[in-house]
């Protein structure tokens, strides 16, 4: 009798103990979340990405940009007042285009201050939701990345400059294709980055500003620091406050699947900062 308690009592314990150390770890990150709010008068959301085990034999899979994610941001952007600023926090390798330009072109509309915090990298379509903001504040040592579409496995630039080099009667059908819609994915993409940046730079300085990121003078891994971002004329600063890093501190990597987007789920009217917000 005493071998069959103790069984189910081990069994009880790996089942119980990680759910407590979840519900403990969700606590902790609402608490950091709200605490930032109070200090800041915002709305902070979290688009935070992982590296995460699935399965039974524990297989590690990314996690990117994806459509829920940008379901949940503009979820939380609805929630979220015209007058109450809203603070984003990501961390992200990028990911679906569609979700990505879904997120940033919310951001670009909300009538209040946005501010995107890069504490370590937001690639690809991470770079394409901080365009979005107000300002980008990012940590000295955090990263952005170019913008340049990418058609399957190839930079789009990569194979129009393998059309361009080649003679037409030596293209296959397949490849001039390619080069159609890569032609179509740098211009509705160069497009897209001017529309983000015109409300916040002259016209003329968008336009450079997108040619940059998107005309492939970079690989798409391209490590876009704090100093060169500033330099090519993005509004970057690296004033980022310490209590981003105390958020980031409650997204460990983790084998605990988890949702990469996170905010207080309640509408806010003005600041909730201030005795009336909510």
């Amino acid at each position: 009798m005493f071998r069959v308690d103790f069984f189910w009592i081990i069994l009880l314990f790996f089942f119980v103990f990680p759910m407590i150390k979840q519900w403990s770890l969700e606590r902790s990150r609402v608490m950091a979340i709200r605490n930032l709010e109070k200090k800041r008068g915002s709305r902070v959301i979290t688009l935070i990405h992982r590296q995460e085990s699935v399965g039974f034999m524990g297989l590690f899979a990314r996690n990117y940009i994806n459509i829920e994610d940008s379901e949940e941001i503009l979820r939380a952007i609805r929630m979220t007042s015209s007058d109450t600023p809203i603070d984003l926090i990501v961390h992200t390798p990028g990911g679906l285009l569609l979700a990505a330009s879904q997120i940033a072109a919310a951001l670009n509309k909300h009538e209040s201050k946005v501010t995107v915090f890069v504490p370590h990298y937001a690639m690809s379509g991470g770079t394409l939701i901080a365009l979005a903001a107000d300002e980008i504040v990012m940590d000295r040592h955090a990263v952005l990345g170019p913008v340049d579409p990418q058609i399957g496995q190839y930079p789009a630039v990569s194979i129009l400059k393998t059309v361009e080099e080649k003679p037409i009667a030596e293209v296959d059908d397949e490849t001039l294709i390619l080069a159609d819609i890569s032609r179509k994915a740098i211009h509705q993409t160069r497009n897209f980055v001017v529309g983000l940046l015109v409300d916040n730079v002259p016209k003329e300085e968008a336009e450079r500003l997108a040619d940059i990121l998107t005309e492939g003078r970079w690989t798409h891994d391209y490590p876009i620091s704090s100093e060169e971002a500033g330099e090519i004329g993005l509004f970057v600063s690296t004033d980022i406050p310490d209590e981003i890093c105390q958020v980031m501190r409650f997204y460990p990597q983790t084998g605990q699947r988890r949702p990469s987007v996170q905010y207080v789920p309640m509408p806010y009217h003005g600041s909730p900062g201030k005795s009336g917000g909510k």
